[in-house]
């Protein structure tokens, strides 16, 4: 019984003694720092900041150019600083930096600290890339399209226009013109002027010519607004308009947006348009049947026809009845691709949010057209002048949705298409439709046609 007690005794000490180290170790563990926004930025550098650590008696500094820290700057690799700051020198204006921050005690090195961005002010030394944007994409494995939205006065020969269409771009879309409005005078009659000027250009130059759109709710004309036949007689109409415009540009025009925009915003199901009140709840179907008997009347068997709308990436419920409507075309033959128009923001959708909603279309093989693309850089009228950090951060989102694009299979490639070619000419600054009540700097282009930061964006999304 002695025995036992002892044999009890000296186990219970051991454990006591085991807890105790452990205990000890713990209380040695460092915490991780937590780095703070930094100040003090100007041209070519700042003042990185972080929370104090007990017992830390240094901590090492990193400074990269990229957010893997895969770059890091030969004097900021793991830096060993005494203060909870550090003055950082020797940086390139307008250009965007990461540091983060670990804490260390004699051998002892905690774990990272959170990452802080930073974009320096000032002018970057760094010209941005001029190659021309087809030129890249027509050396892909894959190639597609790269688009641009034109208006008919812009394309006079040696104009800036046509120096950099002719120069960047394999596809265009009118922006206005060919809408049902512009060419519908009354019922059979038709201006064709702006639109076979502008798809006489494409033929002429060799780029694509893409139709946008034979039916929108916003464009129609005043005699069809004011019709007063019945519904099938207004059906008739549209029939009858679709099926001459069809056959009119019928081996000119290789790709037609037939229907925009026929979703609510609100409640996932149809747009209480015109169109859904006198022809019905199948309008959509009534009218991409009409385009394709049209076009296969005229012999033109490779026409593509799109559906084409907005904001699906980040309304689940509109994009749901987008891809029913699609299920039952599909179903019949009658759709090949789908345009997402792509107005975004530097803020949104996320890259997972487009993945998925474009992945839904690669799905069940359609061709995918990005077809008016451009980014807010001011969507809550924020900043009076185009800073470098929303430059940069405009860059990156171009980027990131041209290596998306990029990435989809062969078959689904059909074409990105810029909506507009200069910054002072974009629908977006105070637009009413988006209540965007300030100025905004959305395209590839500034006013004086000098290629930005986004453009290079785009064109490194290539690689």
């Amino acid at each position: 019984m002695k025995y036992k007690f002892l044999i009890v005794l000296t186990s219970f000490f051991f454990f006591l003694n085991s807890c105790s180290k452990e205990d000890e170790t713990v209380a040695n563990t460092l915490d991780v720092p937590v780095a703070n926004s930094a100040t003090d930025i100007n041209d070519t550098g700042f003042k990185a900041k972080w929370n104090y650590v007990s017992n830390a008696q240094t901590y090492l500094l990193d400074i990269s150019t990229t957010a893997d820290f895969k770059t890091l700057l030969p004097n900021y690799n793991s830096k060993p600083v005494s203060d909870l700051s550090e003055v950082v020198a020797g940086l390139n204006g307008a250009t965007q930096y990461f540091y983060r921050v670990r804490a260390k005690k004699d051998s002892e090195i905690s774990g990272y600290s959170n990452i802080i961005s930073i974009i320096t002010t000032g002018t970057s030394n760094i010209p941005e890339d001029p190659t021309f944007l087809k030129v890249k994409a027509n050396k892909l494995q894959n190639p597609f399209f790269v688009g641009m939205a034109v208006k008919s006065d812009q394309l006079i020969s040696g104009s800036k226009y046509d120096v950099i269409l002719k120069n960047e771009f394999s596809s265009i879309s009118a922006e206005y013109e060919m809408k049902m409005n512009p060419i519908s005078v009354s019922s059979g009659v038709y201006n064709w002027t702006a639109a076979d000027k502008i798809v006489a250009y494409g033929n002429t130059n060799g780029i694509n010519v893409h139709g946008h759109a034979l039916v929108w709710h916003v464009t129609v004309p005043t005699w069809l607004a004011n019709f007063s036949g019945s519904d099938e007689e207004f059906a008739a109409e549209v029939k009858k308009y679709i099926t001459d415009v069809v056959t009119h540009y019928a081996g000119k025009v290789k790709s037609w947006d037939v229907v925009n925009e026929a979703l609510d915003d609100n409640n996932g199901g149809m747009r209480n348009t015109i169109f859904l009140k006198r022809m019905g709840p199948n309008y959509v179907k009534d009218c991409f049947k009409w385009a394709r008997d049209a076009a296969n009347a005229a012999g033109d068997k490779n026409l593509l026809l799109f559906y084409n709308d907005y904001a699906t990436s980040t309304n689940i419920p509109k994009q749901d009845k987008m891809f029913s409507i699609i299920d039952d075309l599909k179903a019949n033959n009658l759709i090949d691709g789908v345009g997402y128009q792509m107005h975004n923001t530097y803020l949104s959708p996320t890259k997972a949010q487009i993945e998925t909603d474009l992945n839904r279309a690669v799905g069940k093989g359609l061709k995918i057209h990005i077809s008016e693309l451009d980014i807010q850089v001011n969507p809550a009228n924020d900043i009076s002048t185009f800073t470098n950090e929303r430059k940069l951060i405009q860059k990156e989102k171009y980027k990131e949705i041209v290596k998306i694009y990029n990435a989809l299979p062969a078959v689904n490639k059909y074409s990105i298409t810029i909506w507009g070619m200069k910054d002072n000419e974009s629908w977006i600054p105070y637009s009413t439709d988006l209540n965007h009540v300030g100025n905004d700097w959305p395209l590839l282009y500034d006013s004086n046609f000098n290629i930005k930061s986004a453009h290079t964006g785009f064109l490194e999304g290539l690689d």
